[in-house]
């Protein structure tokens, strides 16, 4: 919104640094933290008054669960989404279409959790939203912004899957594409959210993940950086890093609620909405595979139980003590700031990875 300014620039020439995605970047991610710092509170306040119980803890869980977590307010992810949105609005080129492309994946989404999470509240029950609907109407959110990318991409990308380590190969994947980008989508939505079961585990690998797609949007929308990397340019993505460095501060601030003990979840309302902005990112900058690389945790989180579920019904048997993984360490003994930040360790090695492929090639 304030991008319009840098056309007075000629008059009052400190406006034009609105022109520079760098700044615009920096202050979205200070203005988020300062808006979920200052509102954060009273949200908080709120959810607690209006959930009484708080979010509904499984009695097959961990027990230590049922006595820290009792009680503490869910849908957290209001107040990420919330200082998103309002950094996003003031400090982005509103004229960019991948802007509103992000923003309805990443608010479709979210108002899917919230709802998830109002009818876990309301029940007082962790199961909630239909798993087959759920997945239905993300997967139709996904599939309507792949075909607004396809069509804002310029001929050879529109369509098309590019390979890191491969400077010149493009996959041409036709209709294909559509489906292929709803996966990445939706799968990274719910690997968010499967990841989100202890504090602050969920929201410092997305901001890990959100710091690197960033930075690869930002040379990705360059053509000089791009030509220079010999990666794939594709013009407009660069507006994206102005997103990625709301949700750093959005996260920032939650994280200042949410370390340990928490006062708040963020809830399926943020994990479902922040794994569809990174996906949808991922597929905007034509770098999905490099997502299954920083992302990698969500991958292992996920994974784990796929594996465990397809064990049990074809073996009886259980791999992990618990899925997801990070419950089977728990039931292994491993505190959970152990779990924590060791997970947080493993998410900067995976960013480290997927940002070498930039030079790779």
């Amino acid at each position: 919104m304030l991008t319009w300014l840098a056309d007075f620039a000629a008059y009052v020439n400190v406006l034009n640094v609105l022109r520079y995605i760098t700044f615009r970047t920096g202050m979205a991610t200070a203005t988020a933290f300062l808006f979920v710092i200052w509102f954060g509170p009273a949200i908080i306040a709120t959810l607690r008054l209006r959930q009484g119980h708080g979010q509904p803890i499984r009695d097959d869980g961990p027990e230590s669960h049922l006595l820290t977590k009792r009680g503490t307010p869910t849908m957290g992810g209001l107040m990420i989404l919330a200082g998103l949105l309002v950094s996003t609005l003031l400090w982005a080129d509103l004229a960019n279409a991948y802007v509103w492309v992000v923003l309805l994946v990443t608010l479709g989404f979210g108002a899917i959790g919230f709802y998830d999470d109002y009818l876990k509240v309301t029940k007082q029950s962790h199961k909630g939203f239909s798993g087959k609907y759920r997945l239905s109407i993300e997967a139709a959110i996904a599939a309507i912004a792949c075909i607004a990318i396809a069509q804002i991409a310029a001929p050879p990308l529109s369509n098309s899957l590019a390979l890191p380590f491969l400077k010149d190969v493009l996959i041409d994947l036709g209709w294909f594409f559509i489906v292929f980008g709803a996966l990445v989508i939706v799968g990274a939505g719910n690997a968010v959210n499967l990841t989100d079961g202890l504090d602050g585990l969920a929201i410092v690998p997305v901001m890990i993940a959100a710091g690197t797609f960033g930075f690869i949007a930002y040379l990705v929308g360059n053509a000089i950086f791009a030509n220079y990397l010999q990666i794939h340019f594709v013009p407009g993505t660069g507006e994206l890093a102005v997103i990625c460095g709301a949700l750093i501060g959005a996260g920032l601030g939650f994280l200042w609620f949410n370390a340990p003990p928490a006062q708040v979840f963020m809830g399926d309302t943020g994990s479902l909405a922040l794994g569809g902005m990174l996906g949808t990112i991922a597929v905007a900058t034509k770098h999905e595979i490099v997502l299954a690389i920083v992302g990698g945790l969500f991958v292992l989180e996920a994974s784990s139980v796929i594996i465990q579920v397809a064990s049990y019904k074809l073996t009886g048997k259980r791999v992990f003590k618990m899925a997801p993984i990070h419950h089977h360490f728990e039931k292994l003994g491993w505190t959970e700031p152990q779990i924590v930040i060791r997970f947080w360790i493993i998410a900067v090695v995976l960013a480290m990875i997927g940002l070498a492929t930039l030079k790779l090639r």
